[in-house]
């Protein structure tokens, strides 16, 4: 129980990180990926509370607790889940497909911006790795 407790609070702590690091890139790029993060409307369910900014924020944070405990209960079988580049490895590239999502609606970024897209998947690696490292020498 411990340790579910502390990879939710690791999933806050590497969402608030994630957050950071696209705030950070829009203010030194203007880039607008981060709105990626909060961007419910491509969801039929959520779509209904998409206009309301908390649920964009409690979207992005329970993604990121969900995203953490689910990835290091999947690595336990292979005994990888203390190590650092799985983290890296999956949230980049499951970021970097799922980038593709802005197809599905009209906010920015554009869905064919590379540099938005690098951005976005950057992101998403740094996220990757607070969450390794705080698993590795926390949990």
């Amino acid at each position: 129980m411990i340790t579910f407790i502390k990879l939710i609070i690791i999933g806050f702590l590497s969402g608030l990180i994630l957050a950071a690091s696209g705030k950070v890139i829009r203010l030194i790029t203007g880039n607008k990926a981060e709105i990626l993060l909060y961007n419910m409307e491509y969801m039929p369910v959520f779509k209904r509370w998409s206009d309301k900014w908390i649920t964009g924020i409690i979207f992005h944070y329970m993604t990121c607790i969900v995203s953490t405990v689910v990835l290091f209960c999947m690595l336990i079988p292979f005994g990888w889940e203390m190590h650092i580049w799985p983290y890296i490895l999956v949230y980049t590239a499951g970021s970097a497909a799922l980038y593709f999502l802005s197809l599905l609606t009209d906010k920015p970024p554009a869905f064919n911006s590379f540099s938005s897209w690098f951005y976005w998947t950057f992101s998403h690696a740094v996220f990757g790795f607070a969450v390794a490292v705080l698993i590795r020498f926390w949990v």
